[in-house]
């Protein structure tokens, strides 16, 4: 984890660098403080939409998973833009865009399901998920075995 740290900070240096090279100290500030603001405008705008279909969903009694998710990586990528730098800035603003926010959301929630399963399997042994599907009784002949399909996830 330090590792990484250093690798971020290292970055971060080298971007606010080379920006300062292209374009001078000040306009290096200028840069950093208007993707600030913008970022937390941006922020604030899709926070309230993500808080809007969390409510709705509420409403309707309907699982908030993905709302809840979106709101969570709204608020990681409105610090990230606020903390001073580009790297971060960029990290922030794909966490707030909603095509970019639906990737990472995909893979936060996959990642989610299985430090879950790895945290059964240490409390009961492991777990046979099955993929299944219904087929219904007058679509199947009776001449087709039953196949059912799965794999033993492991952690």
């Amino acid at each position: 984890m330090a590792v990484a740290f250093l690798l971020y900070v290292f970055a971060e240096i080298a971007a606010i660098w080379a920006v300062g090279s292209a374009v001078g100290v000040l306009g290096t500030l200028a840069l950093l403080l208007a993707g600030a603001f913008l970022g937390s405008w941006l922020a604030r705008r899709e926070g309230g939409k993500a808080m809007r279909a969390f409510v709705e969903s509420a409403r309707l009694g309907r699982p908030a998973e993905k709302e809840l998710t979106d709101g969570m990586l709204m608020g990681l990528g409105g610090v990230l833009i606020l903390v001073p730098g580009f790297v971060s800035d960029v990290f922030g603003l794909l966490l707030i865009l909603p095509p970019t926010r639906a990737i990472a959301r995909r893979l936060w929630l996959r990642r989610l399901e299985e430090r879950a399963v790895r945290f059964a399997n240490r409390r009961r042994g492991p777990v046979m998920v099955v993929d299944s599907e219904v087929v219904p009784e007058t679509a199947r002949r009776s001449d087709q075995p039953t196949v059912i399909e799965g794999r033993v996830i492991d952690g």
